[in-house]
């Protein structure tokens, strides 16, 4: 009985562990963490995490930090910085930028949000306004500088990572005016260096024009020599450490600089600590568990679903076409790892034409739908010639919806009950799933059947290409989570394998993509074991690629960004 629900069980435990885990490091030394909203403007309301030391009151002030993440990211990307600031006595808003999480209105609006973002801060009893500081990675950049110009004397410092002052000229919001004491953490790997410094490759920062102006030289910029007069506010410095954009939030090298940078230019935390000493990577460790719960327990909980009367008829042995991994077996395999990975870059420009509408408003997600969809009638073409789908699949159809609705049901509530229990979510580095707020269900709802199509299609093609009769459940698994996501190994491969050796991206006018391409290795990994584990107990590719349609939706919809609004304008760049 107890094997039954061995996988239930574990889910809970990982999801409990990991949890807990996170939980206790981000509120190390006093700290609390509360979900705020705030008003911004027209009406709008802004979201962001506050982190509080408990040395920070009404009767000893704090210095603080407003902390902001990159494009079609969130609030909780910024946690590294939180974590370690926050536990050397600043307080930390990690702010939501407009059309991101739980911030309304769209991408770029109203400052990013930034000068409302600001005024919050400042307006807190146990917050030294005279002490404030302002981090921004990536895009992050634009509320960071749109603050700044809101309030010239409301801050004392600033740290851009992967970032530069023009960044909001993407959305026609270039810098006015001068930073504070500003300090620039640049990757010379960065994948972004020709749109933010107008050099080839991050490595060549020191070079950039615009830098050099902004720093007053008229030679490359030394690294980490600070340039001006931090007293007068003109301080500059760069830091140039050997990594990428997205992992300049997240890494020893992007957090200790903003921690030495803020702790040098303001005064009064509570508990200064050395930049090396940094513990933030355990609460990741810790959502990260949670990620692999949450997994876990969907499987766990289709299994013990199953057994109930009324799913019980749905139980079946799968019956696969394919008898043997002959030519025609390897042929349809490769097929199924590369096609989705070549074609991506293509698919994501195509989708460019699916422009942000009041119906299905962001821009990334319409985006992928393209490429997953064009995929779709690829695979319809490719089973064909292959010869593939003569397998005699089940299809209970209202059982099936039932099932997998019931199933992610669970697997929602789990996280719904960990956020509110211990304000995390399940995540690492730039994997990440956050429960959905009513705007975000409401975009989610619209979105669903544009997944549900894509999985029905490329699920069923999965199973009728590449299940083999009698082949043991770990090989099956494994072989679904390799078609699944291998090609886009191969293409992180080729991509950041050229990025280290010769400083630039193979396909160097895909940065963004690149990067939203990481996430699909684990998810697609995801999609192939729960593919299989459904097929192999239903006979049906059903189940699986309505469970895989809902969690895909929820994770990318609640993730990325909103682009429309009633003010809504195409931006004069399409990308970072």
């Amino acid at each position: 009985m107890l094997r039954k629900y061995l996988l239930l069980a574990l889910g809970l435990i990982l999801i409990l562990a990991g949890s807990i885990l996170a939980h206790a490091i981000q509120t190390t030394n006093g700290v609390t963490v509360t979900d705020v909203r705030f008003p911004g403007d027209k009406g709008v309301v802004m979201s962001g995490l506050l982190y509080r030391p408990a040395s920070a009151t009404a009767a000893t002030p704090a210095p603080a930090i407003l902390a902001s993440h990159g494009y079609i990211n969130t609030r909780e990307m910024q946690s590294a910085f939180a974590i370690e600031l926050s536990r050397r006595g600043f307080v930390v808003l990690a702010m939501d930028m407009t059309g991101h999480g739980g911030s309304g209105a769209a991408v770029g609006q109203q400052g990013f949000g930034g000068p409302a973002a600001l005024r919050h801060l400042r307006g807190l009893a146990f917050v030294d306004a005279a002490n404030i500081g302002l981090e921004g990675h990536s895009l992050g950049g634009g509320p960071v500088v749109a603050a700044a110009e809101s309030a010239p004397d409301g801050y004392k410092a600033v740290v851009l990572e992967g970032s530069t002052p023009a960044i909001g000229a993407v959305f026609g919001a270039a810098a006015k005016g001068q930073l504070r004491n500003l300090s620039i953490v640049f990757g010379q790997y960065d994948e972004f260096a020709p749109l933010m410094w107008q050099v080839a490759k991050g490595g060549d920062v020191e070079t950039s024009k615009s830098l050099q102006a902004m720093f007053g030289s008229t030679g490359p910029v030394v690294e980490g020599r600070i340039y001006g007069d931090p007293a007068a506010g003109t301080a500059r410095v760069l830091h140039n450490p050997p990594i990428t954009h997205p992992w300049e939030h997240f890494s020893s090298a992007g957090v200790g600089h903003a921690v030495d940078w803020f702790q040098a230019q303001l005064s009064g935390a509570a508990r200064p600590l050395p930049p090396g000493d940094q513990i933030w990577i355990w609460k990741e460790v810790g959502t990260g568990v949670g990620f692999l719960g949450f997994v876990i327990l969907l499987l766990g909980t289709f299994q013990a679903l199953l057994r109930l009367p009324v799913f019980a008829a749905m139980a079946r042995p799968a019956e696969p076409p394919g008898t043997e991994r002959g030519g025609r077996w390897w042929l349809a395999a490769m097929l199924t790892a590369v096609v989705p990975a070549a074609t991506f870059f293509t698919f994501m420009e195509i989708g460019n034409l699916f422009f942000p509408m009041k119906l299905f408003p962001q821009f990334i997600t319409n985006q992928l739908l393209v490429w997953a969809l064009l995929n779709a009638v690829l695979t319809l073409g490719l089973s064909l010639f292959l010869k593939g789908g003569k397998g005699g699949f089940t299809t209970d159809w209202p059982r099936a919806i039932a099932i997998a609705v019931a199933t992610v049901a669970v697997g929602y509530l789990s996280l719904a009950a960990v956020d509110a229990a211990f304000q995390v979510d399940y995540r690492f580095w730039v994997l990440g799933l956050k429960p959905l707020d009513g705007a975000h269900a409401v975009m989610a709802l619209a979105y669903l059947p544009l997944w549900t199509l894509f999985f029905l299609v490329s699920l069923r093609a999965l199973h009728a290409n590449l299940a083999v009769r009698g082949e043991g459940a770990g090989r099956a698994y494994l072989t679904a989570a390799l078609a699944m996501s291998l090609g886009f190994v191969l293409l992180l491969a080729i991509q950041y394998g050229s990025l280290l050796t010769t400083g630039l991206l193979a396909v160097p006018q895909q940065p963004l993509n690149t990067i939203v391409a990481i996430q699909f290795v684990p998810l697609l990994a995801m999609v192939g074991v729960i593919a299989a584990f459904t097929y192999r107990r239903t006979n049906s590719h059903v189940p699986g690629a309505i469970i895989c349609a809902l969690v895909i939706c929820w994770y990318v919809t609640a993730g990325t960004a909103t682009h429309w609004s009633p003010e809504f304008r195409l931006p004069g760049a399409a990308s970072k």
